[in-house]
């Protein structure tokens, strides 16, 4: 185990009640200047080796691939990406400038644009004996139920917002042994009810068993609350669900074999550090500069309101977007990282600032020594769209287990 020193003034501006609730959690010694709290290093490295799924007959082609997050897990579950594709400029550049996609077609492309005979040379060279597709297009179709009318519509439609139609056409094509579709939690709302059973008539039509996952990435060791759902689809009958690994205390005391939940700090605490400086972290003398600094870890600008007991309040409570000013907790998981956050969307470090590159991509269980390619918006962009990579290693293995 190792120690970090919190700093005890980046907690100088709580009021004395959230000071003592926070410092409650920890054995400090009063008269130091930081709060010692124990953690591991986690994370994992996967360029400096040559990948052991090299030789793999299960193969995965990925679609909507991004910065790779799904990707990655696939390689992790022990399956070969023989091609990736995605409409975004510095996403393929990412995927290319990491040798673990070495071995790895990248199509810079429009999915609309391609079809099977894009593929034939590629899956001939590599020859599997299985093969997987992996995607999560984008969700816009569901906010309108019957978009898919015919059979033929619901594979190829002309509305430019049909991903989901372009990758149930490449299915239709490639005829894989077995596909993943990946999508937001809010895609089996009340009011997608028609457009989710049409999809599921399609996936039926196409030849597929399948099973619709609602997922949480933090059952499956990451250290964040993100949650998905995941339609996992099989030539053949699929038996039972992705196995999790971590759980709720109450859920450990009823399958021992689960871990707790990952904390943040055993994650990104590692960078922490004076070299992993970034400018755009921080936020001294912007407006809410003074208010993020008044704020516990594990809270947001509740904690600045009278609802919360604040002597001063400077909010009102649900007067905001819930992570307006929201902080992360050095023993808790995360919040869900985002794409495109505002300037003072959360969450923020416990130290008072924006969250550095390697720290977001930490929390996405990226690998450490993964390279991103594109401006600091940018990077944010593909790291807060992506699949968390060991979230997807879990999803693709039950795939791997049912082809």
């Amino acid at each position: 185990m190792l120690t970090y020193k919190l700093e005890k003034e980046f907690l100088s501006l709580l009021q004395e009640p959230q000071l003592e609730l926070f410092k409650n959690e920890f054995k400090i010694a009063e008269k130091k200047n930081f709060i010692d709290i124990k953690f591991e290093k986690r994370g994992y490295s996967v360029n400096n080796k040559v990948p052991e799924i090299i030789d793999s007959k299960i193969q995965t082609i990925g679609f909507f691939s991004g910065a790779g997050g799904l990707d990655i897990g696939a390689q992790l579950a022990g399956s070969k990406v023989i091609s990736s594709l995605d409409f975004d400029r510095d996403s393929v550049a990412t995927m290319k400038s990491n040798n673990y996609f070495a071995h790895t077609k990248h199509f810079h492309k429009d999915i609309k644009e391609m079809n099977s005979k894009d593929y034939s040379k590629i899956i001939s060279e590599n020859n599997p004996e299985k093969l997987i597709l992996v995607g999560g297009p984008p969700c816009q179709p569901f906010s309108k139920a019957g978009y898919w009318v015919t059979h033929k519509n619901r594979l190829g439609s002309e509305d430019p917002r049909n991903m989901i139609g372009q990758y149930l056409r490449i299915v239709d094509e490639l005829k894989p042994d077995g596909f993943l579709l990946e999508n937001v939690e809010s895609l089996l709302h009340p009011k997608n009810v028609q457009a989710v059973s049409e999809l599921k008539e399609t996936i039926d039509k196409l030849g597929y068993n399948f099973i619709v996952y609602r997922a949480n990435s933090l059952d499956f060791g990451v250290p964040q609350k993100r949650k998905r759902v995941f339609f996992i689809a099989s030539k053949k009958p699929i038996q039972g669900e992705p196995i999790k690994t971590h759980g709720t205390d109450k859920e450990i005391i009823l399958n021992p074999k689960l871990k707790p939940y990952e904390r943040v700090i055993d994650w990104i605490g590692k960078f922490d550090n004076e070299k992993y400086f970034e400018p755009e972290e921080l936020t001294t003398g912007k407006t809410y500069d003074e208010e993020l600094k008044q704020i516990p870890p594990g809270k947001n600008y509740f904690a600045l309101t009278e609802r919360d007991g604040h002597p001063n309040p400077k909010f009102e409570a649900n007067k905001r977007f819930w992570s307006f000013l929201l902080k992360l907790h050095p023993n808790l998981p995360s919040w869900t990282i985002a794409a495109q956050p505002g300037p003072w969307v959360g969450p923020f470090h416990w130290n008072n600032r924006r969250l550095r590159v390697p720290e977001a991509a930490a929390l996405q269980t990226f690998p450490e020594d993964y390279h991103f390619v594109g401006s600091r918006r940018s990077i944010q962009k593909q790291i807060g769209n992506a699949v968390p990579s060991l979230l997807g290693e879990a999803i693709v293995k039950h795939i791997m287990n049912n082809i």
